[in-house]
C-alpha cells in the first residue's frame, strides 16, 4: 500500500502501520475463473481515529485514492458513503477530511447535501432562510447572522449525520440555493449572502482582529482543539487567502472569490438535482 501512496498522492507520506488508530478501507474486484479466485485492487481510503475529549472519537479521512483505470465509476463516492455509515453506526463524534482536493470536496459536498435533504428536522430552518432571502429582510452587514443555521441545528446535524460544522455550512449554502429554485430575481440577495460570508471569513468580523492569526496545531487527541494565536508584524494574514489592502483591489478580489464560490454551488446543485429525479 505505501507504494501506491507515494506513487499517486502528491505530498503524501507512508502510513504508520504500527499505529492501531489507522484503518484502511479497500475497494476490490473479485474474479472467479474456473475456481481460481483473485482480487484486484480498485481503490482505498486511509482514515485515522482521533480521540475526542472526554469519551468520543473523530474519524479523519487522510487519503482516498481510486486507481486511474477505475476512476469516474463511482468508487470514490462509495468509499465516502461507507465511511459516513461507519461514523454513524459507531456513534463517532464527526467526520473530517485532511486537505481534500477540489474534486474530493465536490463529491463530498454532493453526498452530504443529499443526506441533508433527507434529514427532515432541518427543513424548517432552510425554509425560513429561503423566505428571508426571497423577502429581502436582511441588511448587508448582518445577513450572515440572520441566514446561517442556529447552533442547535448545527449540533443536530453533527450528532445525527456526523457532518462537522465547516462542512455543514458549505452544504447549507447549496441547500438555500436549491430552495430558491435558481430564480433570477432572488440571485442578487443570494450573492450578497455569499459575498458577506466570504468577506467575514477572510477579513474577520472586527477591525481589532487585524494582524492576529490563529494557527491550528494537530495533536493525537483532538486536532480541532489545539491552536496558537499570534500577531504578525505587518498586521496582515500570515497565510491562507491573501487580500490586497487597497480598497478597490480588495473589493475586486472578494468579488472574484464570491463568483468562484457561486460556480461551485451551482455545480453541486446541478449534480444533486439530477440524482433526486
Amino acid at each position: 500500500m505505501p507504494s501506491y501512496n507515494r506513487g499517486f498522492l502528491s505530498g503524501s507520506s507512508p502510513i504508520d502501520i504500527t499505529d492501531p488508530k489507522w484503518e484502511i478501507y479497500l475497494v476490490v474486484q473479485r474474479t472467479d475463473q474456473q475456481g481460481d479466485i483473485n482480487f484486484k485492487l480498485i481503490g482505498f481510503a486511509a482514515v485515522y481515529r482521533f480521540y475526542k475529549y472526554p469519551d468520543d472519537s473523530r474519524l479523519r479521512i487522510s487519503q482516498i485514492l481510486v486507481l486511474p483505470p477505475y476512476q469516474g465509476q463511482g468508487h470514490g463516492r462509495h468509499l465516502l458513503e461507507v465511511l459516513n455509515h461507519v461514523a454513524v453506526s459507531e456513534k463517532m463524534y464527526d467526520v473530517t477530511v485532511e486537505e481534500p482536493s477540489d474534486y474530493l470536496q465536490h463529491v463530498r459536498t454532493c453526498i452530504d447535501t443529499l443526506r441533508l435533504l433527507a434529514f427532515d428536522s432541518i427543513q424548517p430552518s432552510i425554509n425560513l432562510a429561503v423566505l428571508h432571502l426571497k423577502q429581502g429582510k436582511f441588511s448587508e452587514g448582518n445577513c450572515r447572522l440572520q441566514l446561517d443555521p442556529s447552533a442547535s441545528v448545527v449540533e443536530d446535524v453533527r450528532k445525527n449525520l456526523k457532518i462537522n460544522k465547516k462542512q455543514f455550512i458549505q452544504c447549507w449554502e447549496v441547500l438555500i440555493y436549491l430552495g430558491l429554485g435558481s430564480i433570477d430575481q432572488y440571485m442578487e440577495n443570494y450573492m450578497t449572502f455569499i459575498s458577506e460570508r466570504i468577506k467575514i471569513d477572510i477579513l474577520g468580523k472586527e477591525s481589532d482582529t487585524a494582524g492576529k492569526r490563529v494557527i491550528e496545531v494537530p495533536n493525537d487527541y483532538d486536532h480541532d482543539m489545539t491552536f496558537v494565536m499570534f500577531r504578525t508584524q505587518t498586521g496582515g494574514e500570515a497565510g491562507g487567502a491573501q487580500i490586497d489592502k487597497t480598497q478597490t483591489n480588495q473589493e475586486e478580489q472578494l468579488r472574484q472569490l464570491a463568483e468562484g464560490r457561486m460556480k461551485e454551488i451551482k455545480l453541486v446543485a446541478e449534480k444533486v438535482s439530477s440524482r433526486r429525479v
